[in-house]
Order: C-alpha cells, then structure tokens, then sequence
C-alpha cells in the first residue's frame, strides 16, 4: 500500500504564532517534524501542506517538498485533503494511506509512524489515532492535552479535553491516555470525514476526532511508549527541547 506523510502548518496559530519556524536546538520545528517523518521507511514521500510563503521557503531550502494551500482552512484536515487533492490531480500521486502529522510534533519517532501504516496492512482500518500514556496529574488535568477512553479492541468512545476517565479516581485508574497529533487515513475516509458537518460534541470539546464517534465511525488508537509533548506554548517548547538533547532520532538527522 502507498502511504504519505502530510504536515498541515501554518504561521497564525492563535495559541502560539509562529510556530513551526520556532526553533529546537537550533532547528525549527517544522524541520525536526520532516526529517523524522522521512525517516519512516514505510512512507513513499512527505509533504507540508501550507498557506504560507515564510514556511514554503524554508521547507524547500532544506529539501523539502511542498504544497500550497487555501489560506481558508480552519481545520488541519481540510488543508491535508487539498494537498493530496493537489498531488493526485497535479502529479498522479495516488496513495492509499495518509498519515497526517500535525507540526507541532517534534518528537515523533519514525516506527511511530511506521507501526500506524503497517496496522493498516494488517486490518481493516479507516482511521487511526496515536496515543499515549498520561505520565502525571499535570498532564491529566492540562486542557491542552486531549484525553480518551477506548473499548476493548481499542477503538475510541470519546475524546476530551477535561479529565476522563473520572478524576477523583485518578490514583486508581490505569487506563489514562492523551491523544498524540499523528492520525492516518484512507484517503477516502479523510474525504468522508470531511464532508460530515462540525457535531456538537467536536464543538463542544474542541477535537476533531468526536465527529467520527458522533456520527457512528470508528477510530482505532495504537499506543506507544515514549516521552512526547505537543508544542502549544513557549513552556512546551523548552521541555522539548530539554527530551530532545536525550532523543536517539535527533542524532540520526542532527
């Protein structure tokens, strides 16, 4: 199966502008994010998919590929689905997987990614969502941390940003999980996804990924074990940069 990496980004966060272009250890962001998404070697290419020139630029002077987008999107999916729109009219680029990568994920590991695409291979699957373990309260109880609660076959039942499940049980509860900004999938069921209509619950949370559960679709989660950390804040930033000197991928593209 073919399968590609797009990075949707984009210079007016309104939580932390400028974003990609920040740097990590002299590096900016949107690079780390590139360079180990490359290094996944169940991936055919990678691709930015932005709206801004400041980023183009920088990209392709490492190297990069990179597609233009409307300056429109508010939501990442819609920009990944023109890009691979673009490339599939533009360039005959037909893949089967799309793992969408938000730019905010420096730490990324590339068998991350690896493991999501082969999953794919070996099951049924439309969508796929990274996860991670919940390490301590601060995490549990930060709203920019999304949390979720799964089934038994490990499908999503709901996404939020409050604590779940319940916290005045939090000492007891092993199955505590956030949701990682690496999602995949089949390039017909990215355009599905985003043809449904914002639901209350997305809404109302502020997560995407509600809008499938509400509208009766399944999302599976895959779980890995290492230290990661969006980047929403000049905070974020400093601890990652602080993981990123102990990272054994950074000295394979550094």
């Amino acid at each position: 199966m073919k399968a590609i990496v797009v990075i949707p980004a984009r210079m007016g966060s309104s939580r932390f502008p400028g974003k990609p272009l920040k740097k990590i250890l002299g590096m900016p962001m949107i690079e780390h994010c590139y360079k180990r998404a490359s290094l996944s070697e169940a991936v055919e290419k990678v691709y930015v998919a932005t709206c801004d020139l400041l980023i183009k630029e920088y990209v392709e002077s490492i190297g990069g590929n990179v597609v233009m987008t409307s300056s429109k999107h508010k939501r990442a999916s819609t920009r990944t689905e023109e890009a691979v729109t673009l490339l599939k009219t533009n360039f005959n680029l037909n893949p089967n997987i799309v793992v969408m990568l938000q730019g905010d994920e420096p730490l990324i590991r590339p068998n991350s990614i690896s493991d999501l695409i082969n999953k794919f291979v070996s099951k049924n699957i439309q969508i796929l969502n990274l996860i991670a373990p919940i390490k301590n309260k601060e995490q549990f109880f930060d709203k920019n941390n999304v949390k979720v609660v799964f089934d038994k076959n490990k499908n999503a039942l709901y996404f939020s940003r409050e604590p779940i499940p319940s916290s005045w049980i939090y000492e007891n509860v092993d199955k505590k999980f956030m949701q990682i900004g690496v999602m995949a999938f089949t390039y017909s069921s990215l355009r599905t996804f985003n043809k449904l209509e914002e639901s209350s619950l997305e809404i109302y949370e502020s997560v995407d990924m509600n809008r499938v559960i509400e509208n009766g679709g399944k999302i599976n989660l895959s779980t890995i074990n290492y230290e990661i950390l969006g980047v929403d804040c000049q905070n974020d930033l400093e601890i990652v940069e602080e993981i990123m000197i102990k990272d054994p991928i950074f000295k394979l593209y550094s």
